[in-house]
């Protein structure tokens, strides 16, 4: 006795790979949703931190990091030494970091401008998971108050230069680290530090 096997058709196939179609469709739409407002998370994060050291400047007369009157305020904060610069460019700052750079968070958060542990002189961090520094230093051979992010998904990096400046590296008020420009092809670059000048 011969059993009779039954298969798909063809249209059965053609309706499934349409509905995985559709599937892979819409993740990939939704990796892309989620990345795009990372980028505008992280430009946003720039210009909140803009706001909160005018903010700062604008009721302590002194520059976050940079306040010598800090301890004044409040005790045992540490002082900066009041000369307008914020010294140094610190990613790595600890809760005994010694640097100008690294009072800047722990000013912020004594303050109630940003919140968090008013002892905690570590960096925040932003959307993609590095974290942001502040402070006076050389980028691409310009000394000024530079933001920067770390660990820039290179493409991110790119696109936020090209939106809001010139598009390239090492010009303009965006900058990169990194190598001669943004290849997206070179995976060894694959994430770069993103600094915006001024505030």
């Amino acid at each position: 006795m011969k059993e009779s096997q039954k298969g798909f058709t063809l249209v059965e196939l053609a309706i499934v790979l349409v509905i995985i179609g559709i599937i892979l469709g819409a993740v990939l739409k939704g990796q892309e949703l989620i990345k795009n407002a990372k980028e505008k998370r992280l430009y946003n994060t720039y210009r909140e931190m803009i706001a909160a050291i005018n903010t700062y400047l604008d009721r302590y007369n002194a520059l976050p990091g940079d306040d010598p009157k800090a301890s004044s305020r409040w005790s045992g904060q540490p002082d900066g030494n009041g000369d307008g610069q914020i010294a140094g460019l610190y990613f790595t700052c600890t809760n005994t970091t010694a640097q100008e750079s690294c009072y800047l968070w722990q000013h912020l958060r004594v303050s109630g401008i940003i919140s968090g542990d008013p002892n905690d002189r570590r960096n925040v961090s932003h959307p993609f998971g590095g974290k942001v520094a502040v402070g006076w230093t050389s980028i691409n051979g310009v000394t000024d108050h530079w933001i920067g992010f770390q660990n820039i998904p290179e493409d991110i990096a790119l696109s936020i230069d090209e939106k809001y400046d010139d598009g390239v590296y090492n010009t303009g008020s965006i900058r990169a680290s990194g190598a001669t420009d943004y290849n997206l092809s070179d995976t060894a670059d694959a994430l770069r530090t993103l600094y915006f000048r001024g505030f």
